[in-house]
């Protein structure tokens, strides 16, 4: 029997300690930046409470007047944070991009995997992935120049002459900058993320099950439905977990086409609106001039709020999937 050297042995160490680092890392990032960011909003949720996140207005008020003292914080008076608008914002507009975003990729996915062989899908299948690896900010000149000209004369009349009986998708299409713009644009963002996944997903089917589908009758679709499609939905909610995640996160491209609305909430399908990620950036600037800090406090305070959602989201689906699998794992040892 072969003896392990010394060297072996301080390798193998060395290998253990660096993998348990590496494991650990993302539990302490994701910790450092949930505590800082609390710490942070420690301030504001003093001042706001719950009015944080059930008021509309949000008012730096008097950077260069007069200050007035609240728990023991100094805040420019006249100063309100009401982030309502902004989760709106975030909400609706990742909502949207994933009615549009979902169909799309599940369709895509199954062509990739299902129906184009050869170089062709291969070729198409690195095109897809290379979406994913487009700068926001020149997927946001695209809608600037494209899709927000695009709703405002043709796309937004069309909706409004369908369903204009309906109060939310009536009124005014005004410019195109707005919530329809940013959900089109996020949808363009979150497509190759869902489909690339998904058609992962496609490819781990059982091909005996696939064919035994055909062989029984099923047309592609019947099998894709009824064989494919259950078989995957555990990863497929996971895969559009991740893309609402990055719909919800996304800044620079929204900011560019959201029309930037403060302390409205969106009337109909065409109003401007602003998400909590492109607001903290469109603001940051203005909250570093006030004195007393809250408002740089209150920016971190919708931060937290929005790193709230997303993980809430995360764990939605884990949710989702988790009975199903355990019910599979229940009928396995039957």
């Amino acid at each position: 029997m072969r003896r392990v050297s010394g060297a072996s042995k301080a390798a193998d160490r060395i290998f253990q300690v660096a993998t348990a680092i590496c494991a650990g890392s993302p539990v302490v990032f994701l910790v450092a930046i949930a505590g800082i960011v609390v710490y942070q909003s420690i301030p504001t949720i003093q001042f706001m409470g719950l009015h944080f996140v059930s008021g509309t207005q949000w008012n730096l008020g008097s950077l260069y007047g007069a200050v007035t003292k609240v728990h023991g914080h100094e805040v420019p008076a006249g100063a309100s944070y009401g982030a309502l608008v902004f989760i709106a914002g975030t909400m609706l507009t990742s909502i949207i991009a994933l009615i549009i975003a979902v169909p799309i990729s599940i369709l895509t996915a199954m062509i990739l995997a299902y129906q184009v062989r050869g170089a062709l899908g291969f070729v198409l299948s690195i095109l897809v992935e290379l979406l994913a690896g487009i700068p926001s900010v020149v997927v946001g000149l695209w809608g600037i120049l494209v899709v927000a000209p695009w709703v405002s004369h043709h796309f937004g009349i069309f909706i409004k002459d369908i369903l204009g009986f309906i109060p939310f998708f009536g009124g005014n299409v005004g410019s195109g900058y707005g919530l329809l713009t940013s959900g089109i644009v996020l949808a363009m963002m979150i497509v190759p993320i869902i489909t690339s996944t998904t058609r992962d997903l496609f490819l781990q089917v059982p091909l005996l099950a696939r064919e035994g589908g055909l062989g029984i009758g099923m047309t592609t679709w019947e099998t894709v439905r009824y064989i494919s499609i259950p078989y995957i939905r555990d990863g497929f909610v996971g895969a559009v977990a991740l893309g609402w995640g990055r719909a919800m996160g996304e800044t620079m491209a929204v900011l560019m086409v959201s029309g930037n609305a403060m302390n409205i909430l969106p009337q109909n399908l065409y109003s401007p609106i602003s998400t909590m990620a492109a607001f903290i950036a469109n603001q940051l600037d203005s909250a570093q001039t006030d004195a007393t800090g809250m408002a740089v406090h209150a920016l971190s305070e919708l931060a937290l709020v929005l790193l709230v959602i997303t993980l809430a989201t995360n764990l939605i689906a884990r949710w989702l999937v988790r009975p199903r699998g355990a019910r599979r794992k229940v009928g396995v040892s039957r």
